[in-house]
């Protein structure tokens, strides 16, 4: 496999960014480059989606067939997009998602996240799967991290890790729960895509997730065994009693899961289905959201991810009742094209246009958005399968 990174030698920061800005006036054009700048079979896995990719689709289409009320004359003065999250302070509602082996797609990976997050005093949540030490990246960020986790039923090795990130001064623990098993990503798969064996999950003993191996046909894939060491609750409650940080639980979709979760004790739910690269034609998360955040009231925050692209998407979250929103693969595709530069700008991009669309609603600050700035005579569009 080629190599994926883009080397950054001999050109400085704010060169990079310029460049950046030069080239790039929103995600998409990001989204362009990276695709340009990236190796084929590395596109596949980034850009990919489950099976025929339908939710992957329909995360970006359901921002889209929202509408938004437009103000005017409104007072904007002192307007701010500042926010608290389990008691810390955000400059806006904007956080990192968790995204593993990022030296496939910059030399400096996660590092170089890092270095981008932190010029734009953004959040971060490191991936339990990163190319680089819990402790580095915690070293490079202006703002606490949080920390995303799988649950694993190894209790020894959960607490350990959770000690570590503690240590370090993460903020806050992500559970990923939607992903037993990986999603079957047929773009992917039709390049070969296979792991460099430079890159590997550091902060892992063997540098992977433990997995046992698939049967041979004709033994069934998945029921043969395979499962008998997937996490279930047990594993939350185990994971909840370890640390004294707050834990959240990303990959919540459905009413009963956010419920369930609120009784075991999280502290914050995200609503997201990984990106539309695990199991296809589930909801998208912009529609999942509402039910969710009506049936948990305020007794739990709960944060978005998928879809966003544009500034106007957070808003819609925020008005649907997201606290916050997650972004994933934009800032892979600022890092593979211009370093921390990239990632930095990108943010950048999204944060002024959640500003503009705020200023054009008349919201000044972010508990002022609600579903009065949506448009109430409909969807702009409906949204069918192709």
């Amino acid at each position: 496999m080629s190599d994926p990174a883009l080397p950054s030698q001999g050109t400085s920061p704010t060169a990079d960014f310029q460049s950046a800005v030069a080239a790039c006036t929103c995600l998409d054009d990001y989204e362009a480059l990276a695709r340009q700048a990236l190796d084929p079979r590395v596109w596949a896995y980034l850009a990919g989606g489950g099976a025929d990719e339908f939710t992957l689709r329909w995360n970006r289409e359901a921002f889209a067939s929202v509408m938004l009320q437009s103000r005017v004359l409104a007072d904007m003065a002192g307007a701010h997009t500042r926010l608290t999250l389990f008691e810390q302070p955000f400059d806006y509602p904007i956080l990192l998602a968790p995204v593993a082996h990022q030296t496939l797609f910059h030399q400096d990976g996660e590092l170089a996240t890092a270095r981008g997050a932190s010029a734009m005093r953004a959040g971060q949540i490191v991936s339990m799967q990163a190319s680089t030490s819990f402790e580095a990246i915690a070293q490079q960020s202006t703002v606490p991290p949080w920390c995303q986790v799988y649950p694993l039923r190894d209790d020894t090795l959960m607490a350990e890790l959770v000690a570590r990130v503690e240590r370090a001064g993460y903020r806050a623990i992500v559970v990923t729960a939607d992903a037993p098993v990986n999603g079957l990503r047929n773009r992917e798969q039709r390049t070969g895509f296979t792991w460099p064996d430079s890159v590997r999950a550091v902060n892992l003993p063997g540098g992977a997730l433990p997995q046992p191996d698939l049967p041979a046909p004709p033994a069934s894939p998945l029921f043969s065994g395979f499962l008998h060491e997937a996490p279930t609750w047990p594993a939350l409650r185990r994971l909840l009693r370890v640390t004294r940080l707050p834990v959240l639980l990303k990959g919540v979709l459905s009413v009963e899961d956010a419920q369930r979760a609120v009784s075991e004790g999280v502290a914050g739910l995200i609503v997201s289905n990984h990106g539309g690269r695990v199991l296809d034609t589930v909801p998208a998360t912009l529609d999942a959201l509402p039910p969710i955040v009506e049936a948990v009231g305020d007794r739990t925050p709960v944060l978005l991810d998928g879809g966003i692209r544009r500034g106007t998407d957070v808003f819609k979250a925020l008005a649907l009742g997201a606290r916050a929103v997650l972004v994933g693969r934009p800032y892979i595709h600022g890092l593979a094209v211009a370093g921390p530069a990239g990632v930095a700008h990108v943010l950048a991009l999204l944060r002024a246009e959640l500003e503009v669309a705020m200023t054009l609603t008349g919201c000044s600050s972010l508990t002022r958005i609600g579903r009065h700035a949506l448009w109430t005579g409909g969807y702009a569009r409906d949204r069918l399968i192709p």
